[in-house]
């Protein structure tokens, strides 16, 4: 590693207990909700004040650096876009391929929306109050994913101060991805001159299931989100009186379910939601099993007393979470709060579906499916109507070039102390596949700061802030080591 790697995780140390943990703390107080959740954002302003925010410290910190670029840009109608420009930097490797290409870019990715609230948030926490507790910091959208921009300028600064070098650079950062990000394909549009040759991209919106060393994702489930409404009469009447006359919008709500899922083992009952899982993706699983045991992945979900997972095998639970398409019902409507509950034959039923699906499905033929199976038939002719809300097909990332092999691994060694990991996610990021599909030759780096506990999504969610500081320094040394190696050929 050419990069002083001690001097760049001493800088980023003193950036993550200064100006970058400051400038994080202020965003945190902004409920800058993705517009699925926050339906009048424009109006609301809190994704426009987090945009600034970041911006402002953004521009003071590459400020020295000439040539660099920092802006929001809008579209009539979408949230904002942060959108920064560095110009290589530094020895290395040519500005331009011999064959007169244009110069090549890194596109570096992250996030500013979050979640909304959730409840059961731990006696002196809250989404929106930032809390230190040791190396914690609480509050929504810290890990996912605030810090990410903050990490990606203080990797490329820490290049300048320390002997590094790097490509051009581009960073992009969207508010509407937790809302399955619809409002990007706009933005990749208008952006695409600006973006150029991608041959690197490095998104900063994962994790691993260990804080013990560098974790990249190595696949991303795809996600179709929806409504289902069951509805079968006005009004709510007398279930004393009504009751076994109407039929109950909850039982036909279950059989609708049925046609889905399967309620004794869970499994997807859709043909279009499956895909025969790689070889090389099974045998990953099975060797992550045995390194973190059985009871190490358990523990990632926090069970109740007695409550065990769905299988007892680990290699199984790890491909369930990140090959396998499975349903979660995430809201509901209809329902009143039980010390309200009156003995009503409720009218209406309103759910909302999850479902996450392989990383090579096509969302597309999956959601289409969906509401076909949903729909058709309803029991007692219900009115029966699905409304899809978001669909994002996943990722598989293509074979990794021996360069970044070592530039990972060499990261993971001087700055974990532990050889380098790779993991699926059960999550989406929809940015990747579309510049999977954009730039097919790219190389791909997805890591972040998520791990045991960290709970994005949910409440207590934290930022690990060691993590933080390390993932921040492997961000330099990959920029680094692609100046430098980017050219050689992938295998």
């Amino acid at each position: 590693m050419a990069l002083d790697a001690t001097a760049v995780r001493a800088q980023a140390i003193e950036a993550w207990e200064g100006d970058a943990l400051g400038v994080l703390c202020d965003y945190l107080l902004i409920p800058a909700k993705s517009p699925a959740y926050e339906p009048d954002w424009a109006a609301a302003g809190h994704l426009d004040r987090a945009a600034e925010l970041l911006a402002d410290w953004c521009r003071s910190r590459l400020a020295p650096i000439a040539g660099s670029r920092v802006e929001i840009v809008r579209l009539p109608g979408l949230t904002p876009v942060l959108v920064l420009e560095i110009p290589a930097f530094g020895g290395g490797h040519r500005p331009a391929d011999s064959d007169g290409r244009v110069e090549p870019t890194v596109l570096v990715y992250g996030h500013l929306d979050k979640q909304p609230e959730m409840a059961g948030w731990s006696e002196g926490l809250s989404p929106w109050n930032p809390v230190r507790r040791g190396m914690r910091l609480y509050g929504r959208g810290g890990a996912d994913d605030g810090y990410s921009v903050l990490a990606a300028v203080t990797a490329i600064e820490s290049i300048h101060a320390h002997g590094g070098s790097h490509a051009r650079c581009i960073v992009v950062v969207e508010a509407s991805e937790e809302s399955g990000s619809p409002h990007l394909p706009a933005y990749v549009d208008a952006l695409r001159p600006r973006l150029g040759r991608v041959d690197l991209v490095v998104a900063l919106d994962s994790g691993g299931p260990t804080f013990d060393r560098l974790w990249t994702t190595a696949s991303l489930r795809g996600l179709v989100n929806g409504r289902l409404d069951v509805r079968t009469h006005e009004v709510g009447i007398h279930s004393g009186g009504f009751g076994g006359i109407g039929p109950s919008t909850f039982r036909i709500l279950r059989r609708l379910l049925e046609r889905i899922e399967d309620a004794e083992t869970g499994r997807i009952l859709l043909d279009e939601a499956h895909v025969a899982i790689p070889a090389s993706r099974v045998a990953a699983a099975r060797a992550l099993a045995t390194l973190l045991g059985y009871d190490a992945i358990a523990a990632r979900v926090p069970f109740l007393p007695g409550v065990t997972p769905v299988d007892a095998d680990p290699a199984e639970l790890v491909l369930n979470a990140t090959w396998r398409p499975v349903l979660e019902v995430t809201g509901i409507e209809g329902a009143p709060p039980i010390a309200s509950a009156g003995n009503v034959l409720r009218p209406s039923t309103a759910v909302k579906l999850s479902l996450r699906i392989p990383p090579t499905v096509d969302a597309t033929i999956v959601a289409t499916a969906l509401a076909r199976a949903l729909e058709a038939q309803p029991p007692y002719g219900a009115h029966v109507g699905y409304e899809l809300i978001e669909h994002a097909s996943g990722w598989s990332a293509p074979e990794t070039a021996p360069w970044l092999v070592e530039a990972l691994e060499q990261a993971s060694q001087a700055f974990w102390g532990a050889p380098a990991g790779s993991t699926g996610e059960g999550g989406s990021i929809p940015f990747m596949g579309m510049l999977g599909a954009m730039f097919p030759e790219a190389q791909f780096v997805i890591m972040g700061v998520n791990g045991p506990g960290t709970n994005e999504h949910g409440p207590d969610e934290f930022l690990h802030l060691p993590s933080a500081v390390s993932i921040t320094a492997a961000v330099a040394a990959v920029l680094d080591a692609h100046r430098v190696h980017g050219d050689e050929p992938a295998p």
